[in-house]
C-alpha cells in the first residue's frame, strides 16, 4: 500500500459505532498541527473556517482551487489522515474532483447534497448517482477514499429558526437519503443539524450504517452520542467561532 492508501484505511477503521471518532475541525496548517499535538488521530477540515481564513463565505463562496490548495497545505503540515470538507464538489465532474482530492493527499472527504447554484437540495436519486460516480472514479485509480455523505435536509429549518418539531418531521426523509447514499458505497452519512436523543437514536438504528453527527454545545456529550451508536462526531464551525471570539476579546483587552 502507498502511504495515502494506508491513511485511507486507517481513517475508515476509526469509524466505530459506539466508539466514535472525535473530530475537532481545523481550518489551516497551524490548527491542524494543534489537533495532532493534542493527540487526535485524524484531522478534519471545516469549510466555513477554511473559506473565512481565505476571505470568502462558506457554501462554495470560495473558489474550489483555493479551498483545495488550503487542504493541501493542511495535509502537508501533519502526518495523520486528513478528511477534507469538499462542500458540494465545486461543480467538478466526479473524476476531476477525485483526482484533485488524490493530488492533495486527502484520506477522506465530506460531500454535501446541497445545490449551491439553486439554494436547494439535490434529488436523492440524482445525488446518489453522483456519489456512486465518485466511488467508481476513486476505485478506478485504486484510491480507497473515505466518503462522508452530508445530508442537508435539516439546514433550511435550522436557518429559519424552526423548533424541534420541524426536525422530527424530516427524520424519515433524512433516513431515506442515508440509506440511498450508503447503498452506493459511501462510508458514513452525516445528517447535519441539532438532534434530540430519541430521534437520533432512531435514525442510527434505522440507517444501519456509520453515522456522523455534529457536537452541538449544550446538547449531548460525546459519551451520550457514543451510547446512541454514532461512529463519528464533528465540531464543525464551533472551534473556529470560539477562536475568533477569543481573538476579538483579546483585541478589546489590548485597546483597554
Amino acid at each position: 500500500m502507498t502511504e495515502l492508501q494506508q491513511q485511507c484505511e486507517l481513517l475508515r477503521s476509526l469509524h466505530r459505532p459506539g466508539n466514535p471518532l472525535l473530530l475537532p475541525n481545523a481550518w489551516d496548517a497551524a490548527t491542524a498541527r494543534a489537533v495532532v499535538a493534542a493527540g487526535y488521530p485524524v484531522v478534519a477540515t471545516t469549510s466555513w473556517g477554511v473559506a473565512a481564513a481565505l476571505g470568502y463565505e462558506d457554501d462554495e463562496g470560495a473558489p474550489g482551487d483555493e479551498m483545495l490548495a488550503a487542504a493541501g497545505r493542511i495535509v502537508r503540515a501533519v502526518d495523520v489522515p486528513v478528511s477534507v470538507d469538499a462542500e458540494a464538489g465545486y461543480r467538478m465532474e466526479p473524476a476531476e474532483l477525485v483526482a484533485a482530492l488524490h493530488a492533495v493527499g486527502a484520506a477522506g472527504c465530506n460531500l454535501e447534497d446541497s445545490d449551491h447554484s439553486t439554494g436547494g437540495i439535490h434529488d436523492t436519486a440524482v445525488h446518489a448517482e453522483w456519489l456512486a460516480a465518485i466511488r467508481a472514479s476513486a476505485a478506478a485509480i485504486d484510491y480507497p477514499l473515505v466518503i462522508n455523505a452530508r445530508i442537508d435536509v435539516f439546514v433550511p429549518p435550522f436557518l429559519a429558526g424552526a423548533g424541534m418539531e420541524a426536525y422530527r418531521e424530516l427524520v424519515p426523509a433524512a433516513t431515506d437519503r442515508a440509506k440511498a447514499y450508503l447503498d452506493v458505497g459511501v462510508d458514513c452519512v452525516y445528517p447535519i443539524g441539532p438532534w434530540e436523543s430519541d430521534a437520533l437514536g432512531q435514525f442510527v438504528s434505522d440507517v444501519q450504517g456509520p453515522v456522523n453527527v455534529t457536537h452541538w454545545p449544550e446538547r449531548q456529550s460525546s459519551a451520550e452520542l457514543a451510547e446512541l451508536g454514532v461512529a463519528r462526531v464533528s465540531w464543525a464551525i464551533f472551534l473556529y467561532e470560539d477562536a475568533m471570539a477569543r481573538f476579538a476579546d483579546d483585541l478589546g483587552t489590548i485597546q483597554g
